[in-house]
């Protein structure tokens, strides 16, 4: 048996806040995301402060996806962060100056870039791995694993689906 029961749809209390309930947006799916990113987000950012890859959206994706494919070029990274070329740029930008990775002209065209991991960016992206480990753990207790493995799928799920139409 779980450690909380949900109520049924029809028998869910309102939601208080502070004393306040957040009108239409306590049945809003995205409101719960924004509201959850924030708070994960927040304690991600308390975990890795001592860490030069610390706060802001898309560093710790790119810090990986370099130390995982040598070689990858910043129009990859960007399609990982759907996010466009210059603010991908200065993500990247920011860690060339802090010696996580280096760029190099690729060897297949000589305008394109390919990214490397230095020595440090690696050991910074496995200090990084274990900080996430330990975050999944420590963080989510309160979500048993059955529920926390069922809501991972239909997160991932979500997710897939709105990239597709992203592109579209």
């Amino acid at each position: 048996m779980a450690d909380f029961d949900l109520p049924p749809e029809n028998d869910d209390p309102p939601m208080i806040i502070g004393g306040h309930r957040i009108d239409i947006l306590e049945g809003a799916l995205s409101w719960y995301i924004r509201s959850l990113d924030s708070i994960v987000s927040r304690d991600l950012d308390k975990r890795m402060a001592h860490l030069e890859i610390a706060k802001g959206k898309g560093k710790i994706t790119a810090l990986l996806l370099v130390d995982d494919y040598p070689a990858i070029r910043p129009s990859e990274i960007a399609e990982v962060l759907m996010r466009d070329r210059p603010a991908t740029g200065r993500i990247l930008d920011r860690m060339v100056e802090q010696g996580l990775i280096r760029r190099e002209p690729s060897p297949d065209d000589q305008r394109a870039q390919s990214l490397f991991i230095t020595e440090k960016g690696h050991a910074l992206s496995l200090e990084v791995r274990e900080i996430i480990r330990t975050q999944e753990a420590e963080f989510f207790h309160m979500i048993p694993a059955p529920e926390r493995q069922a809501f991972k799928r239909m997160l991932k799920s979500a997710y897939i689906n709105m990239r597709k139409s992203w592109h579209d």
